[in-house]
């Protein structure tokens, strides 16, 4: 055994001791697990993140329809023309010129003369079932029943809508309430957006959030309580486990918050990714770093980072999701963000703009999301359309928010190839806006028709429910 041998030896042990060393190794995840390898284009899917396979014709309504005469915004960024747009089922067929009359004749014409066509738009972040104000101090996570979460958020889902909302990404509700609201809205049975849930919000002990998992009737940390929206967790295998709980409720995505240690924030996105599912996480300073190396897929809020971490993003294709409108709500209702663990640092309506700025001139993908809690939802859609002016004071100009709020926020969910853009073969998430937004947001106060998956689900600026077709009685034996 010669010196240089024993002296490798050694050295390799010694770093195999090494926390440091072994905390690098925890962050050495893997990608997305991506399944299209084994599922061609051929088979039917679920409209959603999972992709599961399903029949043919898998949750399309009958019948076809037409939009005619308006001008068509499509989303991917090309200037608005006008056009017709062809829809069977749940699917974009066609989008024809306007004096081409090659649609099923017995397709519902709706005469939109005067008005753009666009896709609908999309929330990144919301909590679909976050209390009330008023509730806040009488409910906790631990007393609120799932009926009153289900509820809740039924009202919510038809504000969005009104505003020309069509797809949320809920990134923290109680218990199995979103993904309740899920499956409803997927079949058709209530009004509003299509449904992308994280389920659980995924923290440790004393993390941003965890306030909500506490309350009378509390079982003991770590043991989780299933109608909280969110889930502690204290160690790598627990923050494992959090993340496969999630996926077994239907989880389309992953939310953690900070804070974590390496090894957690590393565990937990390497068990979403071999599930197929992206990681979004709330995290600021040191634990965006952390996020960073960890693999995380995107990363909400304008809270403090080094420009060395903005640079990581923009390399690695970590994108961002701002949420600016609320924290100009919390400083010009209480004046700042007070008595926050996770938020030991100045915040204010200067420095939000300045952390997105630096993001957008770095190239970090940039999505819309809103982050309304308790009662902000009754700011739709004037809440929606102020982070899209902010946005252009960012630098971005009109039509490229708009992109941000439809094809890319799209992209951001891993939907881009259905969603976001009015194009053929795309999914028939469409708004009909009184008004040209591109031109002038404040149009998109004046939503008026939405088709949800093909369904119409908005009339005249009303949510819209077909009405009931009896079913014949059993015959008589």
């Amino acid at each position: 055994m010669t010196i240089k041998w024993i002296s490798t030896l050694l050295l390799s042990a010694a770093l195999l001791a090494s926390p440091a060393t072994a905390q690098d190794r925890a962050a050495e995840t893997r990608p997305i697990h991506d399944r299209s390898q084994w599922l061609p284009p051929s088979v039917p899917t679920s409209d959603d993140v999972l992709r599961i396979p399903a029949p043919a014709g898998y949750n399309a309504p009958k019948g076809s329809f037409v939009l005619v005469g308006g001008r068509l915004f499509d989303g991917t960024g090309a200037a608005a023309r006008p056009a017709t747009i062809v829809v069977e089922g749940k699917t974009i067929t066609a989008v024809l010129k306007p004096d081409d009359r090659n649609w099923p004749k017995d397709a519902i014409v709706y005469d939109v003369t005067g008005k753009t066509v666009m896709p609908g738009l999309i929330d990144l972040h919301m909590h679909l079932t976050f209390l009330d104000a008023d509730d806040m101090s009488v409910y906790s996570d631990s007393n609120i029943s799932g009926a009153q979460s289900v509820m809740r958020g039924l009202g919510r889902m038809g504000i969005y809508l009104q505003s020309g909302v069509t797809s949320v990404r809920d990134v923290g509700s109680h218990g199995d309430a979103p993904f309740v609201l899920k499956k409803l809205q997927a079949a058709g049975e209530i009004p509003g957006p299509r449904i992308f849930a994280a389920g659980q919000l995924i923290t440790m002990t004393g993390g941003h959030g965890a306030g909500h998992a506490f309350g009378p009737g509390y079982p003991e940390v770590g043991d989780g309580n299933p109608n909280s929206m969110v889930r502690i967790a204290s160690g790598p295998d627990e923050w494992r486990e959090a993340v496969r709980i999630q996926f077994a409720k239907g989880a389309d995505l992953i939310k953690l918050a900070s804070e974590y240690s390496q090894a957690e924030i590393s565990a937990a996105v390497d068990e979403a990714h071999s599930l197929g599912l992206p990681v979004t996480v709330d995290a600021e300073t040191q634990y965006i770093d952390m996020a960073i190396k960890a693999g995380v897929d995107s990363i909400e809020h304008p809270l403090p980072r080094s420009d060395a971490a903005i640079a990581l993003m923009a390399k690695k294709g970590v994108a961002s999701v701002p949420t600016l409108i609320p924290y100009r709500i919390i400083t010009r209702s209480s004046g700042g963000y007070f008595g926050s663990t996770s938020r030991r640092f100045q915040l204010n309506e200067t420095t939000i703009l300045d952390m997105a700025r630096k993001m957008r001139r770095a190239g970090v993908k940039m999505g819309i999301g809103l982050d309304l809690i308790m009662n902000w939802p009754e700011y739709m859609p004037g809440a929606y359309i102020n982070e899209l002016e902010s946005f252009t004071q960012i630098g971005f100009t009109r039509t490229e928010a708009l992109v941000a709020a439809t094809k890319t926020s799209a992209e951001i969910m891993r939907m881009g190839d259905r969603l976001g853009t009015i194009e053929r073969g795309k999914l028939a998430d469409i708004i009909v806006v009184d008004g040209n937004p591109d031109q002038d947001l404040s149009a998109l106060k004046k939503v008026r028709t939405a088709f949800v998956n093909g369904r119409l689900m908005l009339q005249d600026g009303r949510l819209f429910m077909p009405a009931h077709e009896e079913k014949p009685l059993p015959s008589a034996k």
